[in-house]
């Protein structure tokens, strides 16, 4: 009697066993995989086709979308499986490593259903759909219909943990508007009203102010520049306005006097006239001398306040009257002046904007800047058969007028096109690629034909299609991987 009770409970023992322990373990089913994204999320999903009976794990990687592509660290995901209106549910609380959520699923019913994903961020939340996923009622039926994934030769294994280590991003290709663009050079010049140039209104020796009077050096309106002195040489700029100011002085008492003679008519119109004109042209002179002088005479000051681009002279040089000395920028507004080829003429009046490019490879925009057409040329310069076209701009990036730059000036007129960031481009041996994002984990390098270019983004000709997922950041970390020859093999359940 007890051998019948122990027997009886240990067939109780063994049927209470999970189903899985039951089932024929020499059937290998290749992972499915799913790559699927929201405006804010992109979900890359592994897991054994769906038996029932059977439980499914799934190595979920979810990604937070974004500038830059990073891994979801914080967070709860639940999925879902739906057959005939009847549901069955798992969820993770957390991540069983950054950017990674377990889950699984033991299916009850055949049929055909959906998985749904539910995720919530301490940001926000989000769901996402797979529609007509299959169940099976067993693993033999799931095998049949299990064909292995075609492998290849170009295809890229990249893992997400590689990726979620660097900067980067992908981005949807579409058929879109691009403006059409007349690429040329050109120079970042100061604004007309910006700049001020001092000049020596009368002879002098010249002595700096400070020692910190230098190109570059930012100063204030009013600020001691130089010091002018006589040094033994005539027509100095102390008897210069010491003259000025005799002849004013004179010119003055005459015009006054002249005031009260014209009102009894002791004198002619035309003589009032003529010494009226003689105390102008004495207060014009006194004027010109003392301009961006101080009150003794011999320090010339800061008009305005900038910084310092040019200084013209040196340490003890004698100057003369009329000669440049310092040029002072304010650096508000810049010009972009682009000298364009007469045969891009008929397009110019199409012109509305333009993107240009530093010598540091950074780019800038008119728009971006409060920019402005202020003209196009409509003849060649003297000495050049290129026609001028100025934007105007607020300075708010800093930029040195001199500067060389690259100029993309850009059209009202666009077309539709396959638009790709510059970034997304990797050149070799003058050809242009980019990396295709065929999965999750994996990539595809496709030669370009590229059409026209704004600086920050360009025309694609063909090479890739609309629809298609195309690395836009990150693509030089894939290339460095491939060239190394140490690529992770592709197709792994976590």
């Amino acid at each position: 009697m007890k051998k019948l009770i122990i027997a009886c409970l240990l067939m109780a023992s063994t049927s209470a066993c999970t189903s899985d322990s039951k089932k024929d373990t020499s059937i290998s089913l290749e992972a499915l995989s799913y790559t699927l994204y929201t405006d804010k999320t992109e979900i890359f999903v592994e897991f054994k086709p769906l038996v029932v009976g059977y439980t499914s794990k799934f190595a979920t990687h979810v990604t937070i979308l974004g500038e830059n592509f990073k891994p979801c660290t914080e967070g709860r995901v639940s999925v879902s499986l739906i057959v005939n209106n009847q549901g069955i549910k798992n969820t993770a609380d957390s991540v069983s490593s950054p950017g990674i959520f377990r889950l699984a699923l033991q299916p009850k019913e055949v049929g055909i259903g959906q998985i749904i994903f539910d995720i919530v961020t301490p940001d926000y939340t989000d769901k996402i759909i797979i529609d007509s996923v299959r169940i099976y009622p067993d693993l033999k039926t799931a095998q049949a219909n299990n064909s292995a994934k075609d492998e290849n030769g170009s295809e890229i294994s990249y893992l997400k943990e590689q990726a979620w280590k660097i900067d980067f991003a992908n981005t949807l290709v579409k058929l879109r508007p691009f403006q059409n663009v007349v690429h040329t050079s050109g120079q970042i010049i100061s604004a007309p009203g910006d700049k001020s140039t001092v000049v020596a209104k009368a002879d002098g020796v010249v002595k700096f102010a400070s020692a910190n009077i230098v190109a570059g050096a930012s100063v204030n309106r009013g600020q001691a520049l130089f010091s002018l002195t006589g040094g033994g040489v005539t027509n100095n700029i102390d008897a210069a306005i010491i003259t000025a100011r005799s002849e004013y002085n004179k010119s003055k008492n005459d015009y006054e006097r002249a005031n009260e003679l014209i009102k009894d008519q002791l004198i002619s119109k035309k003589e009032y006239e003529e010494i009226k004109l003689r105390y102008q042209t004495a207060q014009t002179q006194l004027n010109n001398l003392s301009a961006n002088y101080s009150t003794s005479g011999k320090v010339l000051i800061a008009p305005i306040s900038g910084y310092i681009t040019d200084i013209a002279v040196s340490e003890g040089q004698f100057v003369s009257a009329g000669q440049n000395m310092v040029s002072i920028s304010q650096n508000r507004k810049v010009l972009l002046r682009a000298d364009v080829s007469q045969r891009e003429l008929n397009k110019l009046n199409k012109i509305s904007r333009a993107n240009f490019i530093t010598q540091g490879d950074e780019v800038y925009t008119s728009s971006s800047m409060n920019g402005r057409l202020l003209s196009v040329g409509k003849s060649t310069g003297e000495n050049s058969l290129l026609i001028p076209i100025v934007f105007e701009m607020d300075n708010i990036s800093g930029l040195v007028p001199g500067l060389v730059v690259e100029v993309f000036l850009l059209s009202d007129e666009s077309e539709y096109s396959m638009v790709l960031p510059v970034s997304a481009l990797i050149e070799e041996q003058g050809k242009f690629y980019a990396y295709v994002q065929t999965e999750g984990e994996s990539f595809e390098k496709r030669e370009l034909q590229l059409g026209a270019n704004n600086g920050r983004e360009v025309q694609v000709l063909k090479g890739i299609l609309p629809g298609e997922r195309v690395v836009t950041k990150g693509a030089y970390q894939i290339k460095l991987a491939t060239a190394s020859g140490t690529m992770p093999a592709h197709g792994h359940e976590h």
